[in-house]
């Protein structure tokens, strides 16, 4: 059953149920009284983790046993058909966006998930031809053109046409989901100070700076390669609305180190929203209390905004 696309709920999966995702999810869930504006908020994973909100609930049909602190993989195929579920409701419009809570990868892997995460995992489910990651916050939106990957294959993954694939999905979404008539991209280098000129590395002249040309003629707003040591302090985050990173850390560690505790992840490119909070599992806090919601009641509002921004157009 559709409804409209204004008032079409947001769903929250459980995650990994032996790590804070269900508290986070649930703490989340009661912060925003069950909805957010006039968006109903639904939870979807195993029936016993929200006994309490069965209202709200899509519940899976596979269960989970789950001990706080002690992922099993027995319980992969309930994370997995939670995260299915929310994306299929998302693709025929009966949900407006969906917002995962963190999975644990390696248990997910040992069960036989050929995915690293859940960025490529939804690509697949929804036929994406590329799923992009961003860290976005109040102060930072960041893109790595490599995610979970060994930094000593990052400069052989890196190709002229993967940046500019990567940044035109980028701007696209600035625009149709941000809100930004006239987005502009910082592009940052792979090696100390954009490479100084290839004294440094060859790899920001032969590669990214081609790729940034090919963006500018486009008649994109796009600028680079630019040395990562000076892109983000606070003068610099000014001059861009996002900016695309080389590699995993290079991005993250500005953005958590600014907006730890509300940042978001965003995947890109997919014909749906979807956002996550900008942590892992915490297996070593589960069940204890002591996980903060803020990052999820962040993705929420963030997802909400950008459902209401692709229903406005």
């Amino acid at each position: 059953m559709t409804t409209s696309p204004f008032d079409a709920p947001i769903l929250i999966t459980m995650g990994e149920p032996s790590g804070i995702g269900p508290e986070v999810a649930l703490a989340a869930f009661r912060a925003l009284d069950g909805r957010i504006g006039a968006r109903p908020l639904k939870l979807v994973g195993d029936e016993s983790l929200f006994a309490a909100h069965r209202h709200a609930l899509i519940a899976t049909r596979a269960r989970v046993k789950a001990v706080p602190g002690a992922p099993d993989p027995a319980n992969a195929p309930a994370v997995l058909e939670a995260i299915e579920i929310a994306a299929a409701a998302c693709r025929t419009g009966d949900a407006a966006a969906m917002v995962t809570a963190p999975i644990h990868k390696a248990v997910l892997v040992e069960s036989g998930f050929p995915y690293p995460g859940h960025t490529e995992f939804l690509g697949a489910l929804t036929g994406a031809k590329r799923a992009v990651m961003m860290l976005a916050s109040d102060k930072l939106r960041v893109v790595p053109m490599t995610v979970h990957m060994p930094l000593a294959r990052v400069p052989g993954a890196i190709t002229i046409d993967a940046i500019v694939e990567t940044g035109e999905i980028l701007l696209e979404a600035l625009e149709r989901d941000f809100g930004i008539a006239s987005p502009r991209v910082a592009v940052a280098g792979l090696n100390p100070h954009a490479g100084e000129e290839g004294v440094l590395g060859e790899e920001d002249l032969t590669i990214i700076a081609p790729a940034v040309a090919t963006l500018v003629k486009r008649a994109h707003r796009v600028r680079g390669p630019l040395s990562a040591d000076t892109l983000f302090h606070e003068e610099a985050r000014l001059t861009y609305d996002a900016a695309i990173t080389m590699y995993h850390d290079q991005g993250l560690i500005p953005i958590k180190t600014l907006s730890f505790w509300d940042g978001v992840n965003v995947t890109l490119g997919l014909p749906i929203v979807r956002t996550s909070p900008d942590h892992g599992t915490a297996l070593d806090i589960a069940g204890t209390g002591k996980a903060d919601a803020r990052s999820m009641i962040a993705a929420i509002k963030m997802a909400a905004a950008m459902a209401d921004a692709r229903a406005r157009v």
